[in-house]
């Protein structure tokens, strides 16, 4: 190992340690399942605003976005970066305080799929055991791509074997979450945010001088059809650049609308302790993420100026995503400080991969010990016993998402991309009309979860692959069918309870 690697590895080594310390002091806080999955309800506004958006952006940030951006340029990430800034806006602007509200009126419900069953008087717990499914399905493979990250991070630096570098970082991952719970997941994110943004920023510094200056790196791109273009998405293969038509744009935009039902960021929500300082948390949440986001993007096109100017080499297909990994490399040849930098922005890499695996193997956890076993199937145990079936279904799930991620060639932007979709139309429809529709019952609900869910997977596999008009980004397809389907369902059964309508009402008089 090369002097600037040893000095690397400690960076790393320390964030890792530090990870794993604040695990183990905030075990002692879990008295119960709902300090483990909510925190009992005790987040401040700043920890609040960053955890949510850095369980949110995941390895996708600081791998997949500046790895498409490399490849195709800038109309395909750009298209989806403002859709995700809107819908983190409009999430934090209509959701957040009433779904805080509701969650707490509603049998103070700490998991979005309890919230469901209680808001809708969901005796025999069914739409709690279909959300619950629902989690399982998409967040293991969602947690899969970020093990996959890990270990196309260690792979790239150090050359370790892809499987072993995955393996380890999953279990550090798993023992601050198994450790800590929420508390210890948010904390982390909150530190893990960061590091993302010193990650960012240094790299844009750096890169940028290295492909010869902003200008030249403008130039360069401007070398290649439609590489810069928000209209036209560039063909790396023929050099070619096809028009990127209203539709597709304004399917990346539907990327927003997977904020409605994303269970890991709507729990931060259920989880602030003091709701009148929402405002704060979404202003710091919405310029944090516009502003990491574009500088994400940018990085991929400096990825290319830097290859014409010779620091970097080609990189082709997923090899892409690795981008930022060859800048820090770059940057550690350069002393003993650049080094211990170069480790802090791969360290970054990691916070970005586990600020996000953490917050999905809670979530998931909490699907199979406090909804499937606990509220479906009705297994009374004692609070130490809820404690550890929460933990042990933490390192089983890790241990199926650690073995659909031993492919190494698969894409992070591809798989981030369909469990979005996933939770987006499965639950985002839900979620709204509990909120904002009285009229909206269980029947109504249900009938909206399965046909989002479902039609994510009939888009994607059946008709978008026609090609042409039916070639977009399935979210938005099936988002409008689970939407359809609620208002139809619920319009032809019964009205809710005279209690549920009450209840609607005391929560939307609350300021």
């Amino acid at each position: 190992m090369m002097k600037e690697q040893i000095f690397m590895t400690i960076s790393i080594v320390v964030y890792l340690a530090v990870v794993v310390a604040i695990g183990i002091r905030f075990s002692r806080r879990n008295k119960d399942t709902d300090d483990f999955y909510l925190g009992g309800r005790k987040l401040g506004p700043f920890v609040t605003a960053m955890s949510a958006e850095a369980s949110d952006m995941s390895s996708w940030l600081l791998m997949g976005l500046p790895g498409l951006a490399y490849l195709t340029g800038c109309a395909d990430p750009f298209w989806t970066a403002l859709g995700l800034g809107i819908g983190t806006y409009l999430n934090w602007l209509i959701v957040a305080k009433k779904l805080r509200n509701y969650t707490e009126i509603c049998g103070n419900s700490i998991t979005l799929p309890e919230f469901f069953s209680n808001r809708f008087r969901d005796k025999r717990h069914i739409l709690m055991g279909i959300a619950a499914i629902i989690i399982i399905i998409f967040f293991i493979p969602y947690t899969a791509s970020g093990f996959a990250a890990c270990g196309k991070l260690f792979n790239s630096l150090f050359g370790v074997d892809y499987v072993t570098a995955m393996v380890v970082s999953a279990i550090v991952i798993v023992a601050y979450t198994t450790l800590g719970g929420f508390l210890a997941a948010s904390t982390t994110d909150f530190l893990q945010s960061i590091i993302m943004t010193i990650a960012l920023v240094v790299v844009l510094g750096f890169g940028i001088n290295a492909a010869g200056g902003l200008d030249q790196v403008i130039a360069n791109g401007q070398e290649l059809a439609g590489y810069l273009s928000v209209t036209q998405v560039h063909d790396p293969v023929t050099n070619t650049a096809s028009p990127y038509g209203a539709l597709t744009a304004f399917s990346m935009l539907a990327w927003g609308l997977g904020y409605f039902g994303m269970p890991h960021i709507l729990l931060r929500f259920m989880a602030i302790e003091d709701r009148e300082k929402i405002k704060l948390s979404r202003r710091i949440a919405t310029v944090w993420v516009f502003i990491s986001m574009a500088i994400a993007i940018f990085i991929g096109v400096i990825g290319y100026g830097m290859y014409k100017a010779g620091a970097l080499g080609k990189l082709e297909g997923s090899a892409s995503e690795t981008i930022i990994v060859q800048i820090a490399n770059l940057i550690a040849t350069h002393g003993v400080l650049a080094a211990l930098i170069g480790g802090l922005i791969l360290a970054g890499m990691l916070a970005a991969t586990m600020s996000t695996a953490d917050s999905q193997l809670l979530t998931a956890a909490s699907g199979v010990s406090q909804n499937l076993i606990k509220g479906v199937f009705g297994v009374n145990v004692s609070k130490k016993t809820e404690m550890i079936i929460a933990r042990i279904s933490v390192v089983c799930i890790s241990v199926v998402g650690v073995f659909l991620a031993r492919n190494p060639d698969s894409s992070v932007f591809n798989i981030v991309s369909f469990a979005w979709a996933g939770f987006g139309a499965a639950f985002g429809p839900v979620v709204l009309t509990a909120l904002f529709w009285k009229r909206t019952n269980m029947w109504g609900a249900l009938a909206g979860m399965i046909a989002g869910g479902v039609m994510v997977f009939v888009w994607k596999y059946l008709i978008r692959p026609l090609g042409g008009l039916l070639d977009i980004y399935e979210l938005l397809p099936a988002f409008l069918v689970a939407v359809a389907a609620i208002i139809i369902v619920s319009l032809l059964t019964p009205k809710p309870s005279e209690d549920i309508v009450k209840e609607f009402e005391t929560v939307n008089a609350i300021k």
